[in-house]
């Protein structure tokens, strides 16, 4: 009887599994985690940092104290023509009052098309690590889900500076393991096979991060 094709491989696995010995305990070798950990800086340096790193890989970054948040988002969304934006379900209205174009609150039904019909989205973030430039994004109601933040050409993001920390572990000490966790740093981008830079292809082509020195 001739053997199918799905047999013949497993025969193969099974003879490559018996070559290669024992299986090894499933809980595997101890993995050493001393990571470097509760590194603090004082605010200013902080944001100096984050600055750095955002404008290093493209985006662009507006300060501002949190009374002006409205003003900020306005003034980014003017700047670049969106005149129909998305925003989660949760996010504060307030942030919205300067702006006098069309706001679409997002739902979890509304298929990821539909999204491709907004000029831009306007998301709060959860932490933002100032060493690498990344924001952590968890989906709370305020930061929506992760199609939301993905399909327009354009995203901003308000940083507050209270949740920058300085790097990575930092960073991840603050997150719920549960939440699905979108990581951004920078514009979406990529390189063709000539190496040229291409931007948009796998998120936003334009990143503005609001970041609000007294929140």
């Amino acid at each position: 009887m001739t053997a199918t094709a799905r047999e013949t491989v497993l025969g193969r696995i099974r003879d490559a599994l018996a070559l290669s010995g024992p299986v090894p305990d499933a809980a595997g070798p101890a993995v050493p985690r001393a990571y470097r950990t509760g590194r603090t800086l004082p605010d200013h340096e902080r944001l100096e940092l984050l600055v750095d790193r955002l404008v290093d890989y493209r985006a662009t970054v507006r300060t501002c104290t949190a009374a002006r948040t409205s003003e900020e988002i306005a003034e980014a969304l003017r700047e670049r023509g969106a005149r129909r934006v998305g925003v989660p379900a949760g996010l504060d209205e307030a942030w919205l009052a300067g702006y006098d174009g069309e706001v679409r609150r997002d739902f979890a039904d509304l298929p990821a098309p539909r999204l491709a019909e907004l000029d831009g989205v306007v998301t709060a973030s959860a932490v933002t690590c100032a060493e690498t430039g990344t924001i952590f994004l968890d989906g709370s109601p305020d930061q929506g889900r992760r199609a939301l933040s993905l399909v327009p050409d354009l995203h901003v993001c308000v940083v507050d500076l209270s949740s920058v920390v300085v790097g990575v572990p930092e960073a991840v000490a603050r997150l719920v393991p549960e939440r699905p966790t979108t990581l951004i740093s920078g514009p979406s981008a990529t390189s063709d096979i000539e190496l040229e830079r291409v931007e948009g292809v796998h998120g936003p082509r334009t990143l503005v991060v609001v970041i609000r020195t007294d929140a």
